[in-house]
């Protein structure tokens, strides 16, 4: 009836996000159409390669707010936990 906790801890699941995500979804077709391969070369001197911690991929962080303005998610803790 009940698991040990060492058996809990050695479990594990493999899940992909293509079988999360449907095919029709929102979200696909923008990846799709839109091409963001331009911003990280828009940024590039803004961010230093050589001096203090590594940052975070700006397209992320541009995809991530992109996400959160199209569904009106205006808290950034929210967006992080929903994405």
């Amino acid at each position: 009836m009940f698991q040990s906790k060492t058996e809990r801890q050695n479990e594990f699941e493999m899940v992909a996000i293509e079988e999360l995500v449907p095919e029709d979804h929102l979200l696909r077709k923008i990846d799709q159409y839109i091409d963001f391969s331009f911003i990280p070369e828009k940024v590039r001197p803004y961010y230093s390669e050589d001096n203090g911690r590594p940052s975070l991929d700006p397209l992320v962080l541009f995809k991530m707010m992109f996400i959160g303005y199209i569904y009106g998610v205006r808290s950034e803790r929210e967006l992080e936990r929903q994405i």
